[in-house]
């Protein structure tokens, strides 16, 4: 069996020696593709690979096309959407995620955020405290639950909504308040952090409408998708709200015109940052080839997403 890592953006050379072992104790081979600039060359390395790992490298029709051997891809991260799920599930490749892995790296830089944004970008001038404002956590899962325990450590009274999580016990055990309509969510919330996955359902979902509804001088942090955000909702509504400011884990697609428009209330790091720590590097690398060892060996399929 061979596990082809590619990898645009590499993993820290202390996940390739963790990956390399642990390939090679499954008596696996490892072929490494990083730092690679031509789609034609993860074309030719994937061609006779049985197990692919990915960062945020694209797994299309085509390289799935030309990967006559594979059964697996390993996205190492939470977000799966640079996969081709319909074409993998055509050809009954198994496609996971590493769910947990960079979570509390994502949730350290939205609590950054909020407080970069409450301090005005680190510019003279008054600017406001965390303590006592409202957090408002949009998915509670793996992140939005680390999300909500820093807001409490920090005096934020913090609410959450979950479609998926109905049982209000779950989050009054952990001293969150559950709300029941994601409108509900952002009228009630100084601060929104927003952890949703882009899906057909989820893109552009977040807009002028829901946006307007959050009280004077609200803040929304994104670390999710960028695609989860309507742009246009989000340009009208900071228009017509000086008191609103918005920030961002990668750049919008009009993040030029937000940053010339309204300078320090919009904030967009030039590329996503959040699972961007040394730790989280190597927890969704080790992660990510115990997966594809544990598949291509034993048939283990606990984090497939293409079910």
């Amino acid at each position: 069996m061979k596990i082809l890592v590619a990898t645009e953006k590499p993993f820290a050379r202390k996940a390739v020696e963790g990956i390399r072992e642990i390939v090679a104790e499954a008596g696996y081979e490892l072929a490494m593709l990083e730092k690679y600039t031509d789609k034609a060359q993860l074309l030719e390395a994937v061609a006779d690979a049985d197990g692919l790992i990915i960062r945020s490298d694209k797994v299309t029709p085509e390289v799935v096309d030309a990967a006559k051997n594979l059964k697996i891809v390993v996205r190492a991260g939470a977000g799966y959407d640079n996969v081709d799920l319909a074409a993998c599930t055509a050809r009954g490749i198994v496609v996971m995620n590493t769910p947990g892995q960079n979570s509390n790296a994502v949730a350290e830089l939205a609590i950054g955020l909020m407080i970069f944004m409450a301090r005005n970008k680190y510019t003279p001038g008054t600017g406001s405290e965390l303590k006592g404002k409202r957090l408002g956590i949009h998915a509670y899962g793996n992140v939005g639950r680390l999300v909500g325990a820093c807001g409490k450590a920090l005096g934020m009274v913090v609410s959450a909504y979950d479609p998926f999580i109905t049982d209000a016990a779950y989050f009054e055990a952990e001293g969150v308040r559950k709300v029941d309509s994601v409108e509900e969510l952002y009228a009630s919330s100084d601060y929104v952090s927003i952890h949703i996955p882009a899906t057909p359902q989820t893109k552009g979902s977040i807009g002028y409408e829901l946006l307007n509804r959050m009280p004077q001088g609200a803040t929304v942090i994104n670390t999710a998708r960028k695609e989860v955000i309507d742009e246009a909702g989000l340009m009208k509504l900071l228009e017509e709200r000086e008191d609103m400011k918005y920030a961002t884990d990668i750049a919008a697609d009009s993040q030029a015109e937000l940053n010339e428009k309204f300078g320090k209330r919009v904030f967009g790091t030039p590329k996503k940052m959040g699972a961007e720590t040394a730790e989280a590097n190597i927890n969704a690398g080790l992660a990510a080839a115990r997966q594809a060892v544990g598949y291509l060996r034993d048939g283990v399929t606990k984090f497939q997403v293409n079910k």
